[in-house]
């Protein structure tokens, strides 16, 4: 199929060179420029993301907005004379700026953008955005008390492993350091975490938790609001008055029915491994303090409750005042015939997978090699189930086989496909240049952007690749409220953008030839392509890599 020459040549590529020194550009940078321009101190712009109205605007202040800052809503000439030249470290350049129904509507340099985005380097993520990452917050524990538990894992418990194993990847990708608790235990349960492909501690030095549990019972013994109790039920050594601690110190957000705490020595073993674990983030000098994130199922919330106030009773530093909790809601399982262990749950997802390949490709995933391919997507499959949707909601996990495909939109195998599909395009584009079908790519450089005209290929680039680095710190975040001991995550909208994603990818690839006839005149629209669908590609690969899920090359 021919494709549409690009206008322009040498000469559209000399007109579209601009000033590459100015940072990567971004949204929150550009928003502050816009919001700033119109001098008002309320931010006015919002930014577009539907494919309709992208096609006549890119930012709009509406005209609500507008209406309450500027008598009778007219925006000064000088004002939007000051719009119109933006610019500045991370500010996309304003290609017009108008008066219309809706509002104040802006226009970018959208040839320019392509080549700040995609001719150059990566850059440093805009100073704005910067600065709500969470690497201020210095070091974080993050504990899951779901692997603590004595029987077997269920998929109640691996919604807050994954989140926490999600969660110490954003993290980590801010420059926090991050210590996970407790170590894996031995058993069967170590292997289900393997298969998921969970990063997770397998084992805690451990050489000094006697003397550390052994001075939390010394503490205990101290402790006014604590009584001696002999060996009581289940091992316990003491009990303690938590009521009567919240009710003193003024602590609020705790369980209003929080009573007495009958302590065992397990109770302290868990109490000693946080210590650790806070000790050895402190020595890594990340950071002045640090932060213990409990990531628990809203189950488990009443007990580690408790351990959170013994822990504030029996080592009264600071950082038992930095104890947060993450609470997730609940995993319901529909047509169960039993209650249903993790491991059962994973190897019924491995055959819904299995049988669904086969369905749809036949003998061909019946190969050995198509093994790594079916545990890629299996494990893509239960962390989108567990983790695409916020974690304070309910989900519903159907176990009946129509509920698993390999393409459905809103599963981790369509993003896996799309991802796929990429590096299939770039297999085949590489043959090609090998056969002497297709030149090589000149440098990035020499590309001509302005051949990037498809409504597609600018929703990707502009709801995609421009604002990639801050979905990613936007999702590192921790929200705390001023009173009380919750805090909340964005970490589901890492599954929502891939998804996303690979929407518009999926629409803009069955629409388009990217690899044309081999006319010379078409090698500048599909060089400019090959470059935008490239980044494309770092991005399902940098995103992919946060839930620990390979990029596969074939599906």
């Amino acid at each position: 199929m021919s494709l549409p020459a690009c206008g322009g040549g040498s000469g559209g590529r000399a007109r579209m060179e601009t000033d590459l020194g100015q940072g990567r550009p971004g949204v929150a940078a550009t928003l502050r420029a816009l919001n700033e321009a119109l001098g008002r101190p309320a931010a006015l712009w919002v930014k577009e993301t539907g494919a309709r109205n992208l096609r006549h605007r890119d930012f709009l202040a509406p005209r609500a907005a507008l209406s309450a800052a500027f008598p009778g809503g007219q925006v000064p000439d000088d004002v939007v004379a000051g719009v119109t030249s933006l610019g500045g470290p991370g500010v996309l350049a304003v290609r017009g700026c108008q008066e219309s129904p809706a509002g104040l509507a802006v226009q970018l340099r959208r040839p320019e953008a392509f080549r700040r985005l995609l001719a150059s380097p990566p850059g440093p993520v805009p100073a704005a955005a910067a600065a709500a990452a969470p690497a201020a917050a210095g070091c974080v524990v993050l504990h899951c008390p779901a692997l603590r538990g004595p029987g077997a894992l269920r998929p109640r418990h691996l919604r807050p492993l994954l989140l926490a194993d999600l969660l110490a990847q954003l993290l980590r990708a801010q420059g926090v350091g991050v210590r996970l608790v407790p170590a894996l235990p031995e058993g069967s349960s170590r292997e289900v975490v393997r298969q998921l492909r969970v990063d997770w501690p397998e084992g805690r030095g451990g050489s000094d938790l006697p003397g550390a549990v052994s001075a939390l019972e010394r503490a205990l013994g101290r402790c006014p609001c604590a009584a001696s109790c002999g060996r009581g039920p289940g091992g316990a050594i003491a009990e303690v008055r938590l009521k009567s601690f919240v009710q003193q110190q003024g602590l609020a957000g705790y369980d209003p029915n929080l009573d007495v705490l009958l302590v065992t020595e397990e109770k302290l073993r868990c109490l000693a491994e946080l210590q650790e674990a806070v000790q050895e983030c402190m020595a890594t000098g990340q950071g002045s303090h640090c932060s213990i994130v409990h990531v628990v199922s809203c189950e488990e919330e009443f007990q580690q409750q408790q351990l959170d106030l013994l822990w504030r009773i029996l080592d009264p530093g600071a950082h038992t005042a930095w104890q947060k909790h993450l609470v997730c809601g609940p995993v319901k399982v529909t047509n169960p015939s039993s209650p249903i262990e993790a491991a059962q749950y994973l190897q019924l997802r491995r055959r819904q997978m299995y049988e669904a390949s086969v369905m749809k490709y036949g003998e061909l995933a019946q190969d050995e090699a198509w093994t790594e391919v079916i545990d890629a997507l299996t494990v893509a499959a239960i962390r989108f189930e567990m983790l695409s949707t916020a974690h304070r909601s309910q989900i519903t996990l159907d176990l009946e086989d129509s509920s698993i495909s390999t393409k459905g939109t809103k599963s981790g195998a369509f993003v896996m496909y799309n991802c796929a599909r990429l590096a299939t395009l770039f297999d085949t584009y590489q043959r090609a240049v090998e056969q002497g079908t297709y030149p090589p790519p000149p440098p990035a450089s020499e590309l001509n952007f302005s051949c990037l005209r498809e409504e597609g290929e600018w929703l990707l680039l502009f709801n995609y690749l421009l604002p990639f680095p801050e979905v990613l710190q936007q999702a590192a975040q921790l929200s705390a409220p001023t009173q009380g001991i919750r805090i909340t995550a964005n970490t589901e909208i890492v599954c929502k953008f891939l998804i996303q994603l690979s929407m518009d990818f999926s629409s803009y690839y069955n629409r388009v030839h990217v690899l044309g006839e081999p006319f010379p005149h078409l090698f500048d629209q599909m060089f400019a392509r090959l470059r935008l669908l490239g980044a494309v590609r770092d991005v399902f690969h940098s995103a992919l890599a946060t839930l620990h899920l390979p990029p596969l090359s074939q599906i």
